[in-house]
C-alpha cells in the first residue's frame, strides 16, 4: 500500500496481478476490458477499500459526469423537489449534481459558476438565477451546456425550460373573478425574475378581461418574512382586499399565517388566497391552497433531455412553455 496510507490504483493493480492501465479501464466507463480482468481488478479493490479519483479522470478525459446546478433558495419547497427530481433523473443518465448556492444579484451568480467550471462539470443548470450575456459567452467558451431554469433571460447562452407562468396568472384572476371577489391584491415576488413579470402580467390581463382593475400590490420578493410584513402592509387599511394573489406558495403560507393568527381573518370567507407552484404542503388541511401547479417532473425532464442532447453535440431548439393547471382548494 501507498506510504501515506491512501490506498491508489498502483495497490490494486498489484494485488490483482495486473497493470494500472486496466485499473483505470475498469473504472472508466464505457472502456473496453475482459470480464476476467474486470472482475479480479473489482475484487482487489473492494479487498483494499479503493475509490476511484473522479476529479482526476476528470482531467484525463475531460469529462467529469458532473452537472452544476446554481440555486438561489432552497426554503421555497418547490425546489426541494426539483433538486430530487434532477438527482434522480440524471444519474438514471450517469451523472451527479454538484450544488451551489447563489444570491440573485449578477455577480454573485458569476462568482460561483465561475467556482462550479473549475470543477470541469458537463452541464450547468441555474434554477431561477440570472445569465448574464458575459456569462453565457464565458460558459460556451468552455463548451459547457447551460439551461435556465424555472426563468427566461433576454439574452442567449443558455436554453430555458419554464412554465407558462403568463397564463398561470391570467387563470388565477378568472377564477377569483369567477367567485365573484372584486378587490384582488398581488403579493409579487422578486421584480427582477421573468417568472414574477410573467404571473403579474398575466393576472392584470385576466383582470381586465374580467372588467376588473388591480385593487392594491405589494412586493415579498419570494421571501417568507417579506411576504408577511407586504400582507400587514396591504390589509392595513379601512377597506381590505377580498382576495389576494400571491406570487408563490412558500410566500402564500405566510401570508395565510398573517391573515388569521394576526388579524383575525377568514381565509377563504374574508380573503380568499391563491399561490403558485402547487408544492406539497399546499395540499394540507391547514393550508388546503388554492395554487396554479407547474409540472416539476415534466420541467426536470426537458431540462435533462436538452442537458444530454447539448452534451452529445446535437442541436437544441428554444423550447415553448410548459402547461400550468389551476388546483382549486378551500383557500379559494
Amino acid at each position: 500500500m501507498s506510504t501515506a496510507g491512501k490506498v491508489t490504483s498502483l495497490d490494486v493493480a498489484k494485488r490483482a496481478g495486473v497493470s494500472r492501465s486496466a485499473v483505470s479501464r475498469v473504472f472508466t466507463p464505457g472502456a473496453s476490458v475482459s470480464a476476467r480482468t474486470a472482475q479480479k481488478v473489482r475484487d482487489a479493490a473492494d479487498a483494499l477499500g479503493y475509490r476511484p479519483n473522479v476529479l482526476a479522470r476528470a482531467m484525463l478525459t475531460g469529462k467529469s459526469k458532473i452537472i452544476g446546478l446554481v440555486v438561489a433558495y432552497l426554503d421555497n419547497h418547490f425546489y426541494p423537489t426539483v433538486l430530487e427530481l434532477l438527482s434522480d433523473a440524471l444519474e438514471r443518465e450517469g451523472y451527479h449534481v454538484l450544488v451551489f448556492m447563489a444570491s440573485h444579484a449578477a455577480s454573485d451568480v458569476e462568482e460561483v459558476v465561475g467556482q462550479i467550471l473549475d470543477y470541469q462539470v458537463d452541464g450547468l443548470v441555474l434554477a431561477s438565477v440570472a445569465l448574464s450575456s458575459d456569462l453565457a459567452d464565458r460558459c460556451r467558451a468552455s463548451g459547457v451546456p447551460v439551461v435556465l431554469f424555472n426563468r427566461r433571460v433576454e439574452t442567449e447562452g443558455g436554453l430555458a425550460i419554464v412554465s407558462d407562468n403568463h397564463t398561470g396568472g391570467r387563470l388565477a384572476a378568472a377564477h377569483l373573478a369567477r367567485l365573484g371577489r372584486t378587490r384582488i391584491g398581488h403579493i409579487a415576488g422578486w421584480e427582477g425574475a421573468s417568472t414574477q413579470r410573467d404571473r403579474e402580467a398575466g393576472l392584470m390581463e385576466g383582470l381586465r378581461e374580467a372588467g376588473l382593475g388591480l385593487f392594491a400590490r405589494e412586493v415579498g420578493d419570494f421571501r417568507l418574512n417579506r411576504a408577511q410584513n407586504a400582507a400587514r402592509r396591504m390589509f392595513d387599511t379601512d377597506v381590505r382586499p377580498d382576495a389576494v394573489f400571491v406570487a408563490n406558495d412558500y410566500m402564500a403560507f405566510g401570508v395565510m399565517d398573517v391573515l388569521r393568527a394576526e388579524l383575525g381573518l377568514s381565509v377563504p370567507d374574508d380573503v380568499a388566497v391563491i399561490g403558485f407552484d402547487d408544492v406539497p404542503a399546499a395540499a394540507w388541511p391547514a393550508y388546503g391552497l388554492t395554487t396554479v401547479r407547474q409540472d416539476a417532473e415534466a420541467m426536470v425532464a426537458a431540462t435533462v433531455k436538452a442537458l444530454m442532447c447539448d452534451i452529445q453535440g446535437h442541436s437544441t431548439k428554444p423550447k415553448p412553455p410548459l402547461p400550468v393547471t389551476l388546483i382549486q382548494r378551500t383557500s379559494a
